[in-house]
């Protein structure tokens, strides 16, 4: 109970983990909501109208709840990492301050009248405000993957007299080579995440036999949207992803990939077990040559290994990390593979009649939640033993006046509350879809549904 710094890093992972799987899906439903509303603007057909309506309720809940989870990670900057803030807060306070001023407000501001105010607003207005939810959404993740960019590799800055960082450059800042392949690849990881939610809610409602239009949109849109997304994610966004890592934290990308000698014509690991003691990985299953390509573009190139560098500075997880990224991977390519055969289904006019493989799509919208969870394991086991990358160590970053016991007692509460939440949203999410998308009014009122 007295190890502050390892209940401090499982509270702020567990609370963090938990925050994101909210904002994923109201990052990547955003601009499905944008298209179902330009298209009913286009054609006028109810249809669209009452897809955005629907959708557009459950990115409200989703949103309400991410609210409430995201605050307290706040307050532990303060209190479980206060030493990290003194050291850093003159410059990630600013990216944090952008996001709560110039995104969020945008976004909450206007997600009230996107909800309950079509009526009032207009099919014009109504749309411009989807729209601005959209960016406030998406330019709120911008800002708080900068803030982790930064982390990750610290630019624009300067170290004081004082011992903490400087803001020496805000357009380097903000401008961040990493914040902007990181924010490309996970945006396209969350709009994988809504696709794959609005095809499990179609495949749903088929299997039912109720909103056969509404079912059939859904699917289309799911499917098609999934495939794209799931195809980005994989290249170019997780292409640059990984050679950025292998350019900036080659320590990094030697241990996701269980690779322990420098060497040439390196191998890409796709099943193995990581052996650290040893240095080794069992049952390796791998394709040859392709680590090297990869990473610098060459099959012949040489990779570093983690024995080129100190073992103070490995990943302090070396078997969860690669595991993680291993699953993220993997998931990864079986997403692209299931949307590719959802639509081949589909162009054949047959996916309505595959019955085992809406049961498919129903049931693996988790996985997105999934994958996701592990790619930012990934990219937070990486940086160890780092808080901001070879500049400053977690063991520094802890509060000197918090105790262990006091951070798993809070911890504790926040496994309570959160269960509670997590029930509640459930629920509410749940008696949205059993009402459906034909039964909610242009006002946001829910109304009897004939279908």
């Amino acid at each position: 109970m007295e190890d502050t710094i390892f209940w401090s890093r499982l509270q702020f992972a567990f609370t963090i983990t938990y925050h994101y799987l909210f904002p994923q899906l109201t990052m990547g439903l955003a601009w499905i909501i944008v298209f179902f509303k330009w298209r009913h603007l286009k054609t006028g057909r109810e249809l669209y109208g009452n897809a955005a309506r629907f959708w557009a309720r459950i990115f409200g809940i989703n949103f309400a709840v991410g609210v409430v989870t995201g605050i307290p990670m706040e307050f532990q900057f303060g209190t479980n990492w206060a030493e990290f803030s003194r050291f850093s807060g003159n410059i990630i306070g600013q990216t944090l301050a952008m996001e709560g001023m110039f995104a969020f407000f945008l976004e909450s501001a206007l997600i009230g009248a996107v909800v309950w105010g079509e009526k009032r607003l207009g099919p014009r207005n109504h749309f411009l405000a989807t729209v601005g939810v959209a960016l406030g959404s998406w330019l709120s993740g911008y800002f708080i993957l900068t803030t982790n960019a930064f982390m990750q590799h610290p630019v624009g800055y300067s170290m004081g007299t004082d011992g903490v960082l400087h803001l020496e450059s805000l357009s380097e800042f903000l401008l961040n080579p990493w914040a902007f392949v990181v924010f490309l690849h996970n945006q396209c990881a969350a709009v994988v995440t809504g696709s794959f939610v609005v095809a499990a809610v179609g495949a749903f409602y088929t299997l039912r036999g109720k909103h056969p239009e509404q079912a059939r949109l859904f699917l289309k849109v799911g499917t098609i949207v999934g495939l794209a997304a799931s195809l980005l994610v994989a290249f170019p966004t997780g292409d640059q992803q990984a050679k950025i890592v292998a350019k900036h934290q080659p320590v990094t990308l030697a241990a996701m990939e269980g690779h322990f000698h420098t060497g040439t014509g390196v191998q890409l690991n796709i099943i193995g077990q990581p052996d650290v003691d040893n240095q080794r990985l069992d049952n390796a299953i791998y394709v040859p040559d392709a680590l090297s390509f990869l990473a610098f573009g060459h099959f012949n190139s040489s990779v570093q290994g983690l024995d080129a560098f100190p073992k103070d500075t490995w990943p302090t997880n070396i078997a969860l990390l690669y595991y993680s990224f291993h699953i993220m991977a993997g998931l990864g390519t079986m997403f692209i593979l299931l949307m590719i055969l959802a639509n081949i289904q589909r162009w054949r006019g047959r996916l309505e009649q595959s019955r085992g493989l809406l049961w498919v799509l129903m049931l693996f919208f988790p996985f997105p939640y999934i994958a996701t969870t592990a790619g930012w394991m990934t990219a937070e086991l990486g940086r160890q033993p780092w808080l901001i990358y070879n500049l400053f160590r977690t063991t520094q970053g802890v509060s000197e006046v918090v105790n262990g016991g006091n951070v798993l007692f809070t911890l504790m509460g926040f496994t309570g509350l959160y269960f509670v939440l997590g029930v509640l949203f459930l629920f509410m999410v749940g008696r949205e879809i059993a009402h459906g998308p034909q039964g909610i009014s242009a006002t946001g009122k829910l109304e009897v549904s004939h279908d």
